[in-house]
């Protein structure tokens, strides 16, 4: 009877079938780690590229490792060819990229039929994710940016005061002094109401202080 985390190919087998078989587990434990980082996304724009790369990334893993094997040559050749490669896309959250490397990690596993490990490590690792993403220790997403300067920062109060009555959260996320020595804040807000943007907008404008407002939409950085 085929064992269902053998850790190592089953001879008995033909060879297509433990390969078939790795990489249906490589697809099972990529897939439970994508919808965990799906589950776990509170950003308006989830980027469907993301959980189809965490996917495929597992898959590929699977296929470099059983291609390289035992193979000294043939690591290097690998390495070789990927070097070749230039990957330019930037991931700005830390915590994307940890579910690609683990994503990665459970290709790797499985590509040297370390199939327990990967299972065990898999399920330890969406049940974390998904335990931290219900504690206290959730940080905010800030969906939108909101930049305005000010002749003086003693005003920075009444901006606040504002926030408070048009958003549901609110960070200060930089502050810099221009030319004109003028201050120029950018804040992280969530709106209390898609509908209160016109609203605040409106309200900094009548602070006759507050200078070059903007409002605009960012990628999430942080679920």
């Amino acid at each position: 009877m085929f064992e269902l985390f053998p850790d190592g190919p089953v001879y008995e087998y033909p060879q297509v079938v433990n390969i078939t078989y790795s990489f249906v587990w490589a697809f099972i434990l990529a897939s439970l780690i994508a919808i965990t980082h799906r589950l776990t996304f509170t950003g308006d724009h989830y980027p469907k590229n993301f959980f189809q790369s965490l996917v495929l990334g597992a898959i590929v893993t699977t296929l470099v490792m059983m291609a390289i094997g035992d193979s000294l040559a043939r690591g290097l050749g690998v390495f070789g060819a990927m070097a070749i490669i230039r990957f330019r896309t930037r991931i700005d959250d830390p915590r994307d990229v940890l579910f690609l490397f683990a994503a990665l990690s459970t290709g790797l596993a499985i590509g040297v039929f370390g199939f327990t490990i990967s299972f065990v490590g898999t399920v330890l690792f969406c049940a974390v994710a998904g335990l931290l993403h219900y504690s206290p220790f959730r940080s905010h997403t800030y969906q939108q940016r909101l930049y305005f300067t000010l002749s003086d920062p003693g005003h920075l109060e009444r901006v606040k005061e504002l926030l408070k009555q048009h958003c549901r959260s609110f960070q200060q996320e930089s502050a810099t002094v221009n030319k004109e020595n003028l201050v120029r804040y950018q804040f992280g807000i969530i709106l209390r109401h898609p509908e209160h943007k016109n609203e605040l907008l409106e309200a900094m404008r009548q602070l006759p202080e507050a200078k070059q407002i903007r409002l605009s939409l960012y990628e999430p950085v942080n679920p």
